[in-house]
């Protein structure tokens, strides 16, 4: 439950709401609401943060960090997979035993406490 462990599910969906916030604000802005803007807005945000900061900002400001689970740097591609999956919604609801999503298991990423 301290550093380093999996994000719990309150700080990862608290994360995820800010990040959508973030998101639909933009596309309020810009894109006059667009349901479709709203996504991938959301998606395009995780793939910028991700490499460049080691989460997404909601994730960030709840204290969690995305690591890549065979070390080092995440890199680009695990961020473009894991986001688009996070887009289609279905493999975040879907988690195994250790609390990993479906998302971040095929990118061979974790959610884990700073």
């Amino acid at each position: 439950m301290g550093p380093n462990s999996i994000g719990r599910p309150g700080r990862r969906m608290l994360g995820f709401a800010i990040d959508w916030a973030i998101a639909i604000g933009v596309s309020k802005v810009f894109f006059n609401y667009d349901p479709a803007a709203n996504l991938i807005i959301f998606v395009i945000l995780q793939i910028v943060f991700i490499p460049t900061i080691g989460a997404s900002i909601g994730h960030r400001l709840v204290g969690l960090r995305i690591i890549s689970i065979h070390g080092g740097w995440v890199g680009l591609w695990r961020p473009i997979v894991r986001s688009v999956l996070l887009g289609i919604a279905l493999p975040a609801l879907v988690w195994d035993s250790d609390q990993r999503g479906f998302h971040d298991k095929i990118a061979g990423t974790a959610l884990i406490r700073r």
